[in-house]
């Protein structure tokens, strides 16, 4: 049986491209045992396959060519434990950065489902809500491009992604502007988090306790007759307002293009 091969023979036989070959060549990290003097064609003995094996094992494992080539340059047992340590720590941080997608995923499943099952809609009901971790940012916004602008603004400060919040932004009314029915404006924009150990300036919380709650079909742009329903329910029940309301478009055009499907919730935490 022969023992040489040449690249495009090396290459159908170890599901690699002629090209990566050529790079390895290049790099010092695959060199072909024999290059034919008059035609230049690379070839490979069968002795070379275990170290190809092995290329394309730890690559698998997420090593890099450099630390690759350094462990063939080296055959340290030592050196080779290290990495795996290394790449081992590495995964798990991977494993639970997964995890924690997945949970967010389950989370916003869960919360689109609940949302279709409500069916008491421009109906006001109290609450004992839970408290919630947010990452926040206090600033004024008046229309659909600031609050996008402000959103974009959160993320980087708060070095979050679209990933983390899909579905969970939300806006607040100043406690000030409410007393005196003024709803024009926001005072903040907040992103829900389900991380236990976030941290930073933004970071803060929305308090547990009793909240007037209201649902209705539509966006942040039809919210005004809905705190106008949700503070005269305030007044008639002789409920004191104690902290800024809380505005959420649970379903929005970013996933239903049904219009009948849109759902937001307003809370405001009251005492009696």
């Amino acid at each position: 049986m022969k023992n040489l091969f040449t690249i495009g023979e090396i290459a159908k036989l170890h599901n690699v491209t002629m090209k990566t070959l050529r790079y390895y060549d290049e790099i010092g990290l695959l060199e072909p045992i024999q290059i034919d003097e008059n035609n230049g064609y690379r070839y490979y003995s069968t002795e070379q396959f275990e170290q190809l094996n092995t290329i394309q094992y730890l690559k698998k494992l997420g090593f890099s060519l450099k630390e690759i080539k350094s462990h063939l340059d080296h055959r340290d047992i030592d050196g080779f434990l290290a990495l795996l340590e290394k790449q081992k720590k590495l995964t798990e941080q991977k494993i639970n950065e997964l995890e924690q997608v997945n949970r967010r995923f389950q989370n916003r499943m869960n919360d689109i489902t609940l949302a279709q099952e409500i069916t008491e809609l421009e109906v006001v009901k109290i609450k004992e809500i839970k408290e919630r971790k947010v990452v926040r940012l206090v600033e004024k916004i008046h229309s659909e491009p600031e609050l996008e602008v402000s959103l974009r603004q959160l993320e980087n400060l708060a070095n979050m992604n679209s990933s983390i919040f899909i579905g969970g932004v939300g806006l607040t009314v100043d406690i000030n502007d409410l007393n005196n029915q003024t709803f024009t404006k926001y005072n903040s924009i907040f992103i829900l988090t389900e991380e236990e150990d976030i941290e930073g300036p933004l970071v803060t919380t929305f308090q547990k306790g009793t909240y007037a709650s209201i649902y209705y079909r539509g966006d942040h742009n039809h919210s005004f007759q809905y705190y106008k329903i949700l503070l005269d329910y305030i007044k008639k029940h002789d409920l004191q307002i104690i902290g800024d309301a809380i505005e959420r478009t649970i379903i929005d055009h970013y996933i239903s293009k049904n219009k009948e499907d849109y759902l937001t919730e307003i809370q405001i935490q009251v005492t009696s």
